[in-house]
């Protein structure tokens, strides 16, 4: 475990996917066409204090979503990567873009298209109902599910492995 905590204190980026981590993975369609997901408040509010201290936040998703756009747009999220069925190309991208190298780079993902970018992450972070083959490449697993906090739980790792996570609850204890 100690050499995952050290990992996470390195972490300047967390990349997340979106269907399965930060939603369930179930899509919802209506008859027009219009797709709606369900993302959990709390993932967004421990995403909106993980960049209080300082640390960056990726999106990588293979589809393309407007509801997406709209939620990483609510939450401040600047790096948003949506139809990237291959999610390297992306991942190097934005690496590269921040000056960035995989140490300081932590991935968050929970199905088998997501291991390449989690094999070349410093830290690989998958969801309590990642895949098998996910969880075996993963360096930590959350205790909860995609969509059912499972974002909150990684950003607060990351907090608490940087000493930064009592410094963000305290505001609200003032």
């Amino acid at each position: 475990m100690q050499d995952i905590l050290e990992r996470a204190a390195q972490i300047r980026l967390v990349i997340f996917d979106v269907d399965g981590v930060l939603t369930d993975g179930s899509l919802f369609l209506g008859d027009d066409g219009q797709e709606y997901k369900a993302f959990h408040s709390r993932d967004g509010h421990g995403m909106k204090m993980l960049q209080e201290t300082g640390v960056e936040i990726g999106i990588i998703t293979g589809r393309s979503s407007q509801v997406v756009e709209y939620r990483m747009n609510n939450l401040g999220i600047r790096h948003v990567y949506q139809g990237k069925l291959d999610k390297l190309p992306a991942y190097d991208e934005l690496v590269a873009k921040l000056g960035l190298v995989p140490q300081q780079v932590a991935y968050v993902g929970d199905d088998v298209v997501d291991l390449p970018v989690l094999r070349r992450s410093g830290l690989a972070l998958a969801v309590q109902d990642a895949h098998p083959l996910v969880k075996q490449h993963a360096h930590w697993i959350s205790e909860h599910g995609g969509g059912r906090g499972a974002a909150r739980e990684v950003c607060e790792f990351i907090m608490r492995a940087q000493g930064t996570l009592e410094r963000q609850l305290l505001k609200y204890l003032a």
